[in-house]
């Protein structure tokens, strides 16, 4: 397993376009829920106990490891903070 780091998700090779969309999403919600998280003031531990997951949990996804979460997962860890994610398709051009 790689651990390159690229300044940008765009930049990060992908083996397909599937992976690349899978990649660019999950970068967006990680960006979203850091937000979330960094306004709400919470300590690591805090921040856990109300999405129900561990602190070293949370502490990855502050550290943006984005291959450590599934896309499922930051939508499950969004809807924990009472955010809701919506989806809008567009033909790529």
């Amino acid at each position: 397993m790689s651990h390159d780091h690229f300044a940008s998700v765009r930049e990060a090779p992908e083996d397909t376009p599937q992976d690349a969309e899978n990649l660019r999403l999950r970068a967006a919600l990680m960006r979203a829920l850091k937000e979330h998280l960094t306004q709400a003031g919470l300590t690591q531990a805090q921040a856990a106990e109300q999405l129900g997951v561990t602190q070293p949990r949370i502490s990855d996804l502050l550290r943006g490891k984005i291959n450590l979460f599934s896309l499922d997962t930051l939508v499950n860890i969004a809807a924990s903070a009472s955010l809701h994610v919506d989806l809008q398709l567009r033909h790529v051009t």
